[in-house]
């Protein structure tokens, strides 16, 4: 009898694959639940004026959703699979609530021109990672200290409202969420690899925590393209 065995690498590998598929189709429902909910909230007169116009209510969508960013990120390894992909799911609706007003700022245009431009570079970054040999751990201090500055520099920028100091900030963040897309993707690579075989908890966990992750590169590079590609709608 011929029978063939497969390797530990080969197993090591579709592992991996396997990690990082379940971590990208996680990250992509995530997506297309923050567009059908920005889509329905811009779309009714009745809801987009009961968050945009009720401080309360949209302070606590935004507090929601820092908190269960936070909570997921600190205390993942703790959740069961349903609860942590619940808490996912959630945070992708409510940020599309609050993402519904760039559906009302901007011209649809504009807003298709960043989302093909974002997909784009995303890919290629994610990809980049995957399969660079490169050790793009350095990297991440760097991509760190810029994502500080940039808030610091836009809380600052509030106040003094220069369109040249806002257009830096777009120019840089652009830059960073490029990095740390690559950056990310790599780390996502090397705990699919010592992702524990037969541990389908720990697995649903560290995918939902990597789509969560990837999905705030993705957005966080959207809007910041947007802001270059962006035609107000007056």
């Amino acid at each position: 009898m011929n029978m063939r065995t497969i390797s530990q690498p080969q197993v090591s590998v579709q592992a991996t694959n396997t990690f990082l598929r379940g971590v990208y189709n996680w990250m992509t429902l995530g997506l297309g639940i923050t567009a059908l909910v920005a889509y329905s909230v811009a779309s009714s007169p009745t809801l987009a004026q009961a968050i945009f116009t009720n401080p309360i209510l949209f302070w606590g969508l935004i507090l929601g959703q820092f908190g269960l960013v936070f909570g997921l990120s600190g205390a993942v390894h703790r959740m069961s699979a349903g609860m942590a992909t619940g808490l996912f799911l959630l945070y992708s609706a409510l940020n599309g609530a609050t993402l519904s007003v760039i559906l009302l700022v901007y011209t649809a245009a504009s807003i298709f021109k960043a989302f093909i431009v974002c997909t784009g570079m995303f890919a290629a970054m994610s990809v980049y990672g995957a399969t660079t040999k490169k050790d793009l751990t350095s990297w991440g201090s760097f991509l760190f200290m810029g994502l500080i500055g940039i808030i610091i520099a836009s809380l600052v920028n509030i106040f003094m409202a220069s369109p040249m100091v806002d257009f830096v900030i777009s120019g840089l963040g652009v830059i960073i969420f490029t990095g740390l897309t690559a950056y990310d993707t790599q780390k996502l690579k090397v705990m699919g690899e010592s992702a524990p075989m037969g541990d389908t908890l720990a697995i649903r966990r560290g995918t939902i925590l990597g789509a969560l992750t990837l999905y705030l590169d993705f957005i966080n590079l959207f809007l910041f393209l947007l802001r270059f590609f962006g035609a107000s709608r007056d």
